[in-house]
């Protein structure tokens, strides 16, 4: 029997500062090839913190998290993100196919021509995302839905190791749902590792093998099944009252 892969991702008692102020401690936790990670807490609780930690971003100043077994910063080029406001301007008369094109961008460098096989995982990408048809389109006059499905594009055609996913989900329809939901489905497939933070449980139960729970510290992590009970979740959001409506966290002060 061949030994498994070792984790794309692995965090050790993790504890993230900005400047000399912890904001997340205690973070433990691995994600291996082919598996996704939920990061269920409430807002603020630090989850795009872990992110941008994640990315080298953020110092990790007790415990360690290390990506491909190195410093985030160091292998910064094999992770993908797609943040929960992207900094693109939908206003800027740029295509969706020249959007996806960017994540190609480390690879080629600013400075030098996409290859014809830099163009084909473009459009390999934009295809994963159900938007093909639209590659000529400026990007400013898709839905909300559909610009969230190309920057995702743009993330799959980077070819990561690790994919980072903050609120990938807020207010698409379900049609974009899906297509995001199948993309990383086909990620992991292909061996990929993936963080999605989310406030979302059933995205949690469809995409995600394993849940780490956050409110400034790590309350659980682990598989999605035994890890998002109703006590872990009222613990993780702070001893307020909660009420899981469907596949929804509600809650309100006690």
């Amino acid at each position: 029997m061949s030994a498994s892969p070792p984790p794309t991702l692995v965090m050790d008692q993790a504890r993230v500062a900005y400047g000399r102020t912890p904001v997340l401690e205690r973070v433990d936790g691995a994600v291996r090839p082919g598996e996704a990670v939920a990061l269920i807490g409430p807002n603020g609780a630090g989850k795009t913190t872990l992110i941008r930690a994640i990315l080298g971003l953020l110092p990790v100043v007790e415990g360690q998290i290390r990506v491909l077994g190195q410093q985030p910063a160091k292998v910064r080029h094999r992770v993908a993100y797609v943040p929960q406001v992207d900094t693109l301007d939908a206003d800027f008369p740029v295509s969706v196919a020249q959007v996806v094109l960017m994540g190609r961008y480390r690879q080629i460098g600013f400075l030098r021509r996409p290859s014809g096989r830099d163009r084909q995982l473009a459009a390999a990408a934009l295809d994963r995302v159900g938007l093909a048809d639209r590659a000529r389109d400026r990007f400013g006059v898709l839905s909300g839905g559909q610009r969230q499905r190309v920057l995702l594009a743009r993330a799959i055609a980077a070819q990561p190791a690790l994919l980072l996913l903050d609120e990938p989900f807020n207010g698409v329809d379900a049609v974009s749902q899906q297509a995001l939901l199948d993309a990383i489905a086909e990620l992991k497939a292909g061996g990929a590792s993936i963080v999605v933070s989310t406030h979302d449980l059933s995205i949690a139960h469809l995409a995600c093998e394993e849940v780490c729970l956050l409110n400034r510290r790590q309350y659980g992590f682990g598989p999605t099944a035994s890890t998002l009970t109703p006590d872990r979740l009222r613990a993780t959001y702070g001893g307020r009252a909660l009420e899981l409506a469907g596949d929804h966290v509600i809650v309100a002060e006690a």
